[in-house]
């Protein structure tokens, strides 16, 4: 009898030693899923209050053909403002911009290639000079299957643009999967010449 009994308390032993096990995996599971809501909400949040309050989106840093901005400049009073026609190509110089993305206060390194995208960063670098993006929100963020937040709709809709659209996609990756950090122009569903204002953050 006492082996028997020793066999049943090994076994109920595994049993509550697995159920612990499962209760830990949950919660170390909540705890990280937690943790990772948390960051893109603050993230979300530290964006849309910073572009909503008219912080300057882009400021390019000083140099040789480069755009500057003035600190004066206020939000555009119009809902859908327009930005004349497309920029053309040349206006990217065929090199690098480097400047900064504020939000917050906290400026954050930005990088747009001129030879890889030259229409769109044509396009960008002219809205940037007109003060376009400024006061404007993210109207977009998303936080399952791809993550990005999506900002530079003057209407805040999602539909609004500078007045003009532009293609083809640029620069693409392959796979059409691009990497956290990345800042890439968004637009409509299989129409690669609807691009305009409108831009996504992965992250």
């Amino acid at each position: 009898m006492a082996p028997k009994q020793n066999d049943r308390e090994a076994r109920q032993a595994r049993e509550r030693l697995r159920a612990y096990q499962a209760r830990q995996t949950v919660h170390e599971h909540k705890v990280k899923r937690r943790k990772r809501d948390n960051w893109v909400a603050g993230i979300a949040a530290v964006v849309i209050v910073a572009l909503a309050v008219g912080t300057q989106l882009l400021y390019f840093s000083a140099g040789p053909g480069v755009a500057k901005a003035s600190s004066s400049a206020s939000p555009s009073p119009s809902a859908a403002p327009s930005a004349g026609g497309v920029p053309p190509k040349t206006l990217a110089e065929d090199r690098t911009w480097t400047g900064t993305m504020t939000i917050n206060g906290i400026p954050l390194g930005v990088s747009l290639d001129g030879a890889a995208a030259p229409q769109a960063v044509s396009s960008t670098v002219s809205l940037v000079q007109k003060k376009f993006y400024d006061g404007l929100t993210c109207h977009r963020l998303t936080n399952g299957g791809f993550y990005v937040l999506q900002c530079g709709d003057p209407e805040g809709t999602g539909s609004g643009g500078p007045g003009y659209e532009y293609g083809p996609i640029e620069n693409a990756p392959a796979d059409n999967v691009y990497k956290a950090g990345t800042i890439a122009m968004a637009r409509q569903g299989n129409n690669a010449d609807s691009q305009g204002s409108q831009f996504f953050i992965v992250y």
